[in-house]
């Protein structure tokens, strides 16, 4: 089957499409929200930071194996031991207020228990995320709303379908807006929870 040209594009094609967009955003912003602390350790809390690893950027989940051995502190063992002085300096330059300890063999990262001031700070870092996804929700709405003009101006579709289309894509755009919130608001409970 040929790709659609924009003359083919029909409204309901426009909506699919932005729908996707928003549910990619959506779930973006859920994986960022997996590396917020919450006082509990998860392998999410370091897997992505970056390690300069003979003279690349690397995520450490591609580096070494990263164990929870209980609640409080995350093992991290490296496949190759030249690379511990990396990965420890690594996850003190985080924003995450990371204290690891090297072993020699392996780097263990105790989880210290979260201060109001700390839970403060996240619970503005995790807002600004919330924000961030927004935008791109509504970057997504604009490029619809565009491309449903453009198809009216260009009268392959009549004003009244381009005003539905329309109608439907704010709504779209609500419902996803709406999810971003609620998931913001459990994971800001989760933080200030004691």
């Amino acid at each position: 089957m040929a790709p659609k040209g924009s003359d083919d594009l029909t409204p309901e094609d426009v909506l699919a499409e932005v729908s996707t967009k928003m549910d990619r955003a959506v779930e973006a912003f859920k994986r960022d929200l997996q590396q917020l602390r919450t006082g509990r350790a998860t392998p999410a809390l370091v897997e992505n930071v970056e390690v300069d690893y003979y003279g690349t950027m690397t995520p450490l989940k591609q580096i070494a194996s990263i164990s929870v051995p209980d609640a409080r502190a995350i093992m991290i063992q490296p496949w190759d031991t030249g690379s511990l002085r990396d990965i420890e300096k690594s996850l003190q330059s985080s924003d995450m207020g990371f204290n690891p300890s090297n072993d020699g063999a392996t780097i263990t990262v105790p989880i210290p228990q979260l201060t109001n001031d700390r839970r403060q700070e996240l619970v503005k870092l995790l807002k600004r995320k919330v924000e961030d996804g927004k935008v791109s929700v509504r970057n997504a709405r604009r490029d619809g709303q565009d491309t449903l003009r453009k198809m009216e101006k260009d009268k392959s579709i009549s004003q009244d379908e381009s005003r539905r289309a329309q109608d439907q894509l704010q709504k779209t755009t609500d419902g996803h807006t709406k999810e971003l919130d609620e998931t913001g608001t459990a994971k800001e409970a989760e933080i200030l929870q004691v």
